[in-house]
């Protein structure tokens, strides 16, 4: 939260109620959120619903600052805690099992894509890599019962 402060003062930006609250769901989150679920979850108590607009509203603006990613994949958001630029390139891993997601924007990833890209004569506009699969525990998880499915037959 501290760096979205810091940069909208810099940039003369606001960070108006509904996008600091968005973007605090999003932190406490650590995994993609749709929009819906989001109005859900910072509509106050028991009043209206945000309305969606308002939601989607404040998402683009957090994704056209680099607070947030879309994923497109999953027609959701999570928080960017790291200071790369919106329109950097940037790779998930997306577990599809438990939902995990870990992001890479380092500088051999984004030399991979700049290459290829180049290679191609082809501009870039947006550079988002999603791949999907399972993560390191979900997998051992997997491995394990499989193990256990196969002793039971046995």
């Amino acid at each position: 939260m501290a760096r979205a402060e810091v940069v909208c003062r810099e940039r003369g930006l606001r960070l108006t109620p509904i996008r600091r609250k968005a973007l605090e769901a999003l932190y406490a989150d650590h995994k993609p959120v749709g929009a819906y679920d989001l109005a859900d979850r910072i509509s106050p108590p028991g009043g209206r619903r945000l309305a969606p607009i308002s939601i989607y509203r404040a998402l683009d603006f957090l994704v056209e600052q680099g607070f947030v990613h879309r994923l497109s994949s999953r027609n959701a958001f999570i928080a960017c805690p790291h200071g790369h630029g919106a329109n950097e390139a940037v790779a998930f891993l997306i577990c599809e099992v438990c939902g995990g997601v870990d992001e890479d924007a380092s500088p051999a990833m984004r030399q991979a894509i700049r290459g290829m890209a180049e290679g191609r004569r082809f501009q870039t506009s947006y550079q988002v890599v999603e791949i999907v699969g399972r993560c390191e525990h979900c997998r051992d998880a997997g491995a394990r019962s499989d193990q256990l499915a196969l002793q039971a037959d046995r």
